[in-house]
């Protein structure tokens, strides 16, 4: 049997894809979590051998979830199983150390196949996705840039943003200035917008 553990914050989709992976006679769901930030907790308590992890969840999303996974439980195969297909995504998790990559729109006996080849210690990525990351190649942003762009979405302003990073806001503006002129947008608002429908951030 190979062991699962389910993480995605929509109930819904959660349960139906437990549903039917339970379906098949060598897969079993061992837990589900539906928080980012619980996935390590869960795969440290259940051992399973491949975690399905959404890319958006609350707490901590599922690219950075997955760094901490493999550094924490390494035998623990990742699949990241999301609706949004972005070629950023794709380039960070796999740089994070997921072995796969799949829209949640894939037929059913698609996701069971791409789980026995993770297991099986093979990369499974969408054929799509793979060509759309590769032609739009690697993020523009520096680390650091993309930090200060994430502060800035909820609209923080100059001085929350340095306080929260431990900046200056001279330093703040700085990195805003430059993102904003990676992006080709005119303000932070456009260049969060940009950098989000990319995957960049």
């Amino acid at each position: 049997m190979i062991r699962l553990l389910l993480a995605d914050d929509q109930a819904l989709v959660r349960g139906a894809m437990a549903a039917l992976l339970s379906l098949e006679p060598d897969l079993e769901v061992v837990a589900q979590v539906d928080r980012g930030d619980e996935v390590v907790a869960a795969a440290l308590a259940h051992r399973p051998d491949v975690a399905l992890l959404d890319v958006e969840m609350p707490g901590l999303d599922g690219i950075a979830a997955t760094a901490v996974l493999r550094e924490q439980l390494p035998t623990c195969r990742v699949l990241i199983v999301t609706t949004f297909g972005r070629p950023g995504y794709l380039r960070r998790a796999v740089e994070a150390g997921a072995g796969g990559f799949v829209v949640k729109d894939s037929p059913a006996e698609q996701l069971a196949d791409a789980i026995r080849r993770i297991h099986a210690g093979l990369r499974v990525v969408d054929p799509a996705l793979a060509v759309e990351s590769l032609a739009a190649g690697p993020s523009p942003l520096t680390p650091r840039e993309a930090d200060v762009l994430r502060a800035s979405r909820d609209g923080s302003s100059v001085a929350d943003v340095a306080g929260r990073l431990y900046l200056s806001e001279g330093t703040v503006r700085n990195y805003l200035s430059s993102a904003i002129g990676k992006t080709g947008t005119r303000n932070r608002v456009e260049a969060v917008r940009v950098a989000e429908g990319n995957g960049w951030l």
